[in-house]
């Protein structure tokens, strides 16, 4: 039997032996919000720390030495801030806009005034500096505006490296930009990547470039994927934490865009690891494993039901359940569950049941809309920060479950047409 390594156990006395802590001074509006402080493992969020608050201040203490990308997560305001960790003391103040969703953040400390100048200087260059660049063609270089557009276009264009000397993440996560922006990395080799990620230092998993550099590998292998990946696995060692975490994402990748014979490859190879694996490895294979054809769909208790009395997923009895993960504001959903409920009196004659799982954040949007519909809903109130998808590997809504009168997987239908199709409707 595999043994599992856990790497993190964040919450444990986190108000007691505190590395460091996070301020935010917040409006009114989000004093009687839950506020959760998170990490980062690759792409995975990691729960760090839940806000204690006081007043207009929310206070975030984290017991274990952190350095890289975190997310404090508003839930009222359904909305999040990213910012740096150099594993010291964080203030900041929140701002919200007249929707109740945050406008702005403002950092008291160094690094996180560069990390926001960072990102708001690359949001600039990706979508104002090709236009400046044309506007400019249009003018004579004698012109006061063409010097204005000249000045702005430079200073978009030149990097200052020296800023990031004296904090060794943020220059860590500046100079490799190249592997995690898909037009920069257009230039690079698979042996580029393969190289950065086995000698990359300690801040890869924390960057937040592991999975969009990936994708970017994935992208410039094109016909010669698996033999790339081959090199990759073997360069980083599955029986590391960097290994393992790279096939992790890897898997998610995989099943995210549909390559579903790389997937089966790669967690195949997952599976068959002698060695102690990692938590983020397992969780990845448990959320994997549980939601095949064939595996026992893992139980839901209820926490905000919708038309039932009953306490969890398995107390409705039926001859079949079709499960759906949906959300409000989920165009998709918006086109197909209409066309579930053209089927839903024909589904109830065969003793078909439909249970809907939302992804909304806001507990009042879910039910206004999950009253619409006849069948059963319910939802954390978390959207992607429930529990929904590590359990059941949900990456995007709609996703469909069908499941047999002892809750055994019989279907995994990709699109509205495909369960109508399944349970012969037509």
């Amino acid at each position: 039997m595999k043994k599992l390594l856990f790497t993190s156990s964040f919450l444990c006395s986190a108000f007691i032996f505190a590395q460091f802590s996070v301020k935010a001074t917040i409006p009114q509006y989000l004093t009687g919000s839950d506020i959760y402080l998170y990490g980062f493992n690759g792409s995975k969020e990691i729960l760090f720390s839940k806000a204690e608050i006081s007043g207009n201040t929310a206070t975030f203490k984290v017991d274990k030495k952190y350095i890289g990308m975190m997310r404090a997560f508003f839930q009222k305001a359904n909305s999040s801030v990213n910012l740096v960790s150099e594993n010291k003391d964080i203030s900041f103040t929140v701002n919200l806009d007249s929707k109740n969703k945050i406008s702005d953040a403002l950092f008291e400390d160094e690094a996180n005034q560069l990390f926001s100048s960072e990102i708001e200087r690359q949001r600039k260059q990706e979508l104002i500096l090709p236009a400046l660049m044309q506007i400019k063609d249009y003018y004579k270089p004698s012109e006061a505006f063409y010097k204005s557009l000249d000045s702005e276009i430079k200073l978009l264009s030149t990097e200052d490296p020296s800023l990031y000397k004296s904090h060794p993440f943020l220059d860590y996560y500046h100079k490799n930009q190249k592997y995690a922006v898909q037009e920069k990395s257009a230039e690079l080799t698979p042996a580029d990547f393969i190289n950065f990620y086995s000698k990359s230092g300690e801040y890869l998993e924390t960057s937040l470039i592991l999975k969009p550099s990936l994708i970017n590998f994935l992208n410039i292998s094109k016909s010669n994927i698996e033999a790339n990946v081959d090199q990759l696995l073997a360069a980083v060692n599955l029986e590391t934490p960097r290994g393992q975490t790279i096939l992790s994402e890897l898997i998610d990748i995989f099943n995210t865009y549909g390559m579903d014979q790389q997937k089966s490859k790669y967690l195949a190879q997952a599976n068959n690891l002698k060695c102690t694996i990692t938590e983020r490895l397992a969780t990845t294979l448990k959320a994997n494993n549980n939601t095949e054809v064939g595996a026992k769909f893992p139980n839901s208790k209820f926490v905000n039901p919708v038309h039932t009395t009953a306490k969890s997923l398995y107390d409705i009895k039926t001859a079949k359940k079709v499960v759906v993960f949906w959300s409000s504001t989920c165009s998709h959903c918006e086109a197909e569950l209409p066309q579930l409920l053209e089927k839903y009196a024909k589904m109830k004659a065969q003793n078909i049941e439909i249970v809907g799982f939302s992804l909304d954040s806001n507990l009042e949007d879910f039910r206004n809309k999950a009253n619409i519909y006849p069948w059963i809903n319910d939802s954390e109130g978390k959207g992607w920060y429930s529990s929904y998808g590590d359990t059941y590997n949900v990456v995007a809504t709609p996703t469909y479950f069908i499941l047999d009168a002892n809750n055994n997987i019989i279907s995994k239908p990709n699109h509205v047409a495909d369960v109508i199709d399944f349970l012969k409707l037509n």
